[in-house]
């Protein structure tokens, strides 16, 4: 009798414990299904600004603050020339009561305005002639001539169209559809979708050589940021690949993701700084010094975070604070908080803090990654606390890759191999010409009204 009420107190112990298990695991199932939901909704919000969660109860009131938080104070200043002046009347009469009006003074108010638009036909009679002792055909050359065709290519597109047309599909991502609409709908400009696809040759054809000359400037960079993002070509996955400096960006398009496509660019000998995500290619550059992204780092431990499972949270948590305190840390420098010996003796306990914290040995199989990942990225962790002026992310191709996204969600890719070349020239002119403050469309007209492709500098020469 007793050995049955022992066991049923156990049992009944047993189903206590378990109708506990169960509960907790049903809370955890339901936040797990939340974190799922938000991730699958977070894989579509690329394609448009989507909401996150419901608005907010009490939002702040939208426009500037008054008083002292108003902010920056700015507003359009007053043309520097004025090309037409228009005198606005009094009417002949008071418009509430009909009296008479008196002239008090006279205020002015200015606008700057786009001239009507106006396409200009132009007619190049080009002098054919021979020459007498070889009989060798030569025709001359305007200056404002993009091309020597004559015959059925003999009417083209000027520069001036070609670079903006340029700038709206290759810089502002328009389809070939749009940008002809935009040219037609503005200046009157008809052109099909096949036209624009060969000036955009043309245009890449000429910028070759300053294309060229910009890879063996990456090359010769003393810091580099890569990334790669997918890419389509004729319906099949390719990859775009991004090498930025804070001078100037080369992009390539090329079938594979591996170490040949990116030393292909950056050059197998690259002996610089490199700045890059985890990706284990980056890691065979053996003459770099090499600094990995702390940002991916701190989303990995973060996203981890989110979805631990009970102690399993400890590792990333550990590490994210370890990263935080090496960015605060990085910050205390570069405010001269802090001086070398007191820098090098931080860094030494952060450094000696996470070997602790790797050297431990983790039974979950996510913990296991991290810290394998860890591990293998030992050495490029902390290299930015070491060189000043140093980037701790590689924000650079992040930024470079953004518009090439946009791109790809409008319109896809390239259809042929030529194609994505092209898109590779161009898309690397007009993003070096952002960054050194140049407009890119008078550098386009220079390379078109060129009599044959050769390199044009776009990158000022650094003084001495």
């Amino acid at each position: 009798m007793e050995s049955l009420v022992e066991e049923n107190a156990r049992l009944r112990q047993e189903v206590s414990e378990l109708k506990s298990t169960i509960e907790r695991l049903e809370r955890r199932v339901q936040e797990l299904l939340r974190a799922l939901e938000e991730a699958q909704r977070a894989g579509k919000r690329q394609a448009a600004p989507f909401s996150r969660r419901a608005p907010k109860a009490h939002p702040a009131t939208p426009g500037r603050k008054a008083g002292a938080g108003y902010g920056r104070r700015c507003r359009r200043p007053i043309p520097p020339t004025i090309e037409q002046t228009l005198e606005a009347e009094l009417p002949g009469c008071c418009l509430r009561c009909g009296g008479e009006l008196e002239e008090i003074k006279i205020e002015r108010q200015y606008q700057t305005e786009i001239p009507q638009p106006q396409v200009e036909r132009i007619e190049f009679r080009i002098h054919v002639g021979r020459c007498r002792r070889c009989g060798e055909r030569v025709q001359g050359r305007h200056p404002l001539q993009t091309s020597d065709a004559v015959g059925s290519a003999a009417s083209q597109l000027g520069a001036r169209a070609v670079a903006l047309a340029t700038e709206l599909n290759k810089g502002l991502g328009l389809s070939h559809g749009k940008t002809a609409a935009v040219l037609e709908t503005a200046f009157g400009l008809q052109v099909s979708r096949g036209g624009l696809a060969q000036a955009f040759q043309r245009v890449a054809r000429k910028a070759e050589p300053t294309y060229e000359e910009l890879v063996q400037q990456i090359r010769g960079s003393p810091s580099v940021t890569p990334d790669e993002t997918g890419w389509k070509v004729g319906g099949r996955l390719w990859w775009m690949w991004a090498f930025s400096s804070d001078k100037l960006t080369v992009y390539s398009i090329q079938p594979g993701r591996g170490y040949g496509q990116a030393a292909a660019i950056l050059g197998a000998d690259f002996d610089g700084f490199l700045v890059r995500d985890g990706w284990a290619v980056y890691r065979r550059f053996t003459q770099a010094v090499h600094q990995t992204c702390v940002g991916h780092l701190l989303r990995r431990c973060r996203e981890m975070m989110e979805v631990a499972r009970s102690g399993e949270a400890k590792l990333p948590r550990t590490v994210k604070e370890i990263l935080q305190a090496s960015l605060e840390l990085r910050d205390r420098r570069d405010r001269n908080q802090i001086g070398e010996q007191g820098l090098a003796v931080a860094r030494g306990k952060l450094e000696a803090r996470l070997d602790r914290t790797l050297s431990r040995n983790y039974r979950s199989p996510i913990n296991r990654r991290l810290a394998n990942h860890l591990q293998r990225e030992r050495n490029a962790i902390f290299t930015f606390l070491s060189c000043p002026g140093l980037e701790a992310t590689n924000y650079r191709a992040e930024q470079a890759i953004r518009p090439m996204v946009v791109t790809r969600k409008v319109w896809g890719g390239n259809r042929t191999a030529q194609g994505a070349h092209t898109q590779s020239v161009l898309v690397s002119i007009l993003q070096t010409c952002r960054q050194q403050f140049r407009p890119a469309t008078p550098f386009l007209e220079r390379l078109l009204h060129l009599p044959k492709p050769q390199t044009l500098e776009l990158i000022p020469p650094t003084p001495r």
